[in-house]
């Protein structure tokens, strides 16, 4: 099978890093920000950064709606930090004029591991990731208050939910794209190429 298109959303946040871990995970990757680029990709990666300004940016750059209506048509979609806020269907404490694409039945609260200067790293055990623990890199993360009947728990850390799975809609609360260990995209790069074979 031809090597999948997978599109990074370069709207703000650390975009490059997922350029890199992708491209490592054998997808031919590269950023997206108008709407005709978003058509083009066969599965989107939506970085960490800030889901405030993500959210606003989208809306201006016109990609909003285009982005909500290819998650609801089952594009394989994976978000990291910020990323896991955009795609929650409900945020527990939103910014003004803050809104998500939405696509996972989970409420997530933002920053909920503290702020910048609380940083820090540890092993997750990630369902359908083999091997040793990822190593999370967690940067005022998220984490998952609750999630609905159709999504899947992947991984909790210290009693919270930061994994989640729904169809081809991935989330974590942590950065994969920061510590060279490229299992949670090759992971996303899996379910793009299932897909991909579904719909074909």
């Amino acid at each position: 099978m031809s090597t999948p298109l997978i599109g990074v959303l370069a709207l703000q946040g650390d975009v490059r890093e997922h350029l890199v871990a992708l491209a490592a995970a054998d997808a031919v990757a590269r950023p997206v920000r108008r709407p005709e680029e978003l058509a083009e990709v066969d599965g989107l990666v939506i970085p960490g950064g800030e889901s405030t300004t993500i959210s606003k940016l989208a809306v201006l750059f016109g990609v909003m709606e285009p982005l909500r209506a290819r998650v609801r048509d089952g594009l394989p979609v994976y978000g990291t930090c910020a990323g896991m806020i955009m795609l929650a269907d409900k945020i527990l404490d939103p910014r003004s004029g803050q809104e998500t694409i939405g696509g996972i039945d989970m409420i997530v609260r933002r920053n909920a591991f503290g702020r910048q200067n609380e940083s820090f790293e540890a092993g997750v055990d990630v369902e359908g990731v083999e091997g040793d623990p990822v190593e999370g890199v967690f940067i005022r993360a998220p984490w998952v208050e609750s999630v609905g009947a159709g999504a899947e728990v992947l991984a909790e850390h210290d009693g919270h939910i930061v994994a989640v799975r729904q169809g081809n809609a991935l989330a974590t609360s942590f950065h994969p794209e920061l510590t060279g260990d490229h299992r949670v995209h090759a992971l996303f790069v899996e379910m793009v190429r299932a897909n991909r074979t579904a719909e074909s």
